[in-house]
């Protein structure tokens, strides 16, 4: 049985000072990523802007940097460092499920996927509101 492994994307809204991962953002998107991943998934990771991919009990402070004011060729180079920190953490078996923009799939998701990685999208294609609504639907 393949092992579900969860990414999920940080968002803007952080605490103002250190914290584990998981509890660093703050945001409600987040938070009903963080409980879908917790538990539909085996595991589950943060695609962090400024860090890469961490594991939600790493601690971490807070940042500014987002993809989605980044530009290509910087996109490129975090893709390409996450890119090679999945492949060190994903077990052979892994089916992933990307919570997860835009900017931060593009470059993830068809690397895995040419890699023989399952991947599903479950919000792919919803608006911020659609999102949460579906989270919230998955949660009861």
């Amino acid at each position: 049985m393949a092992t579900r492994i969860a990414l999920v994307s940080c968002v803007k809204q952080k605490r103002d000072s250190a914290a584990p991962a998981r509890d660093l953002y703050l945001s409600q998107l987040f938070r009903g990523l963080r409980h879908y991943a917790e538990t539909q998934a085996d595991a589950w990771y943060i695609l962090s802007a400024e860090h890469g991919v961490l594991r939600p009990e790493q601690v971490v402070g807070p940042y500014e940097r987002t993809l989605n004011t980044m530009p290509k060729r910087e996109r490129l180079a975090w893709a390409e460092r996450v890119q090679q920190q999945l492949l060190e953490l994903l077990p052979a078996d892994a089916e992933v499920i990307l919570l997860a923009g835009l900017r931060y799939r593009e470059e993830i998701e068809p690397f895995l996927r040419k890699r023989g990685f399952p991947v599903s999208v479950p919000l792919e294609g919803l608006r911020i509101g659609e999102q949460l609504q579906r989270l919230k639907q998955a949660a009861e």
